[in-house]
């Protein structure tokens, strides 16, 4: 059996994507300077969290999986680093759109993405109007240092989420959180 480190990594982060993404790659670069093979970013980390509040304005955020910039960035990083990287994005497929998670493997290579099943609605959760469910089940991949599986937010509250993807052959069960804190604008 092999020793893989996984990193977590929580920020703060800012309405400028551009200053998001370079805050993630040095917090990238630091856990792998820690001996991270496997780095979480924590949920839609490409701007502050947008769900706390209905604005239609917001629905723009969404993207295509396809030349999606946040995950065409990250595919270089995994690449020059060796490393894994779930990274999360605000998906547009069609008409629908899901908060989701690419895996990027070690070699920058996209090897499938899964989205978010159980959508909360409360005060300071406004995503069913953001987010359609995730129509992709709970999927495990298979990339350099293992066989993973990422349950986004809200998932993993549910044992299923969890459940079946060790079932599938997951060996590490990734919880992807985003940080709710002060309301950020």
């Amino acid at each position: 059996m092999r020793n893989v480190t996984v990193a977590a990594i929580q920020m703060a982060c800012t309405d400028s994507e551009n200053d998001c993404l370079a805050i993630a790659e040095k917090l990238v670069r630091d856990a792998v300077g820690q001996g991270a093979n496997i780095i979480l970013l924590q949920e839609l980390f490409s701007g502050p969290y947008f769900c706390q509040d209905v604005l239609a304005e917001n629905l723009a955020r969404a993207r295509p999986t396809e030349n999606h910039p946040v995950i065409e960035f990250f595919q270089v990083l995994a690449a020059e680093l060796s490393v894994v990287l779930p990274i999360s994005i605000y998906e547009l497929a069609g008409q629908s759109r899901f908060n989701s998670i690419a895996i990027l493997d070690a070699d920058g290579k996209n090897v499938g993405a899964n989205r978010k099943s159980h959508i909360p609605q409360d005060t300071g959760y406004q995503e069913k109007f953001y987010f359609s469910p995730g129509d992709s089940g709970f999927n495990i991949w298979g990339t350099k240092f293992g066989r993973i599986g990422v349950g986004i937010c809200w998932d993993q509250w549910f044992p299923e989420c969890a459940c079946s993807m060790v079932l599938m052959g997951g060996k590490s069960v990734l919880l992807d959180r985003n940080r709710i804190g002060s309301r950020q604008r």
